[in-house]
């Protein structure tokens, strides 16, 4: 838990700059199909734009990178970075002229590889983690719809496509809880 810690920390701090500078670091969301908003694609899921905003992102952050590190210790870094790059990029090649912002897109990234990663290997350890995932985030499948003007269901979609996609293609590299005698 000390690297999901970690990254919520940083979010947090992110967070309190931005405020208690008065940064407006919304600038450095992905704002598609231009050039300055290219750095968006590292550097939005940092920024916030309130204290709701923060708080949806890290408590699922939190857990479900937990998750990711507990029972997919070698996957961890690849998914994360996965869902962070390929959901920004695709946002930025396809979502609508706004700035979007807020580490969403991994988080649904890291709960759609969890939950698919579960049903595709059919252990009953991560079909249970499936089964809690959807227990704990199922309501997120409605952010996926643009329901909300002011909240990105691109990068909801696009991370939850990516987290889907990458529990597709690694699904052959053991998880943690493996049983030798399945591989």
């Amino acid at each position: 838990a000390v690297l999901p810690g970690i990254v919520v920390l940083l979010l947090w701090c992110a967070y309190i700059l931005d405020q208690g500078l008065d940064l407006s670091l919304y600038r450095f969301g992905i704002f598609p199909r231009t050039v300055n908003g290219l750095v968006g694609i590292i550097t939005a899921p940092m920024v916030h734009g309130d204290l709701d905003h923060l708080l949806n992102n890290s408590i699922p952050a939190f857990v479900l990178g937990w998750a990711l590190m507990y029972f997919f210790p070698h996957l961890a870094g690849r998914v994360v970075i996965g869902s962070w790059l390929v959901s920004g990029i695709w946002v930025w090649l396809s979502a609508r002229a706004n700035y979007h912002i807020g580490a969403s897109g991994v988080v649904y990234g890291l709960a759609a590889f969890l939950f698919t990663s579960g049903i595709l290997r059919k252990q009953r350890m991560l079909m249970g983690l499936s089964l809690l995932v959807v227990f704990l985030y199922g309501s997120m499948l409605w952010g996926m719809f643009p329901l909300f003007p002011r909240i990105s269901w691109e990068s909801h979609f696009w991370g939850a496509a990516t987290g889907v996609a990458m529990a597709y293609m690694y699904r052959n590299i053991p998880s943690a809880v493996s049983d030798p005698r399945e591989i």
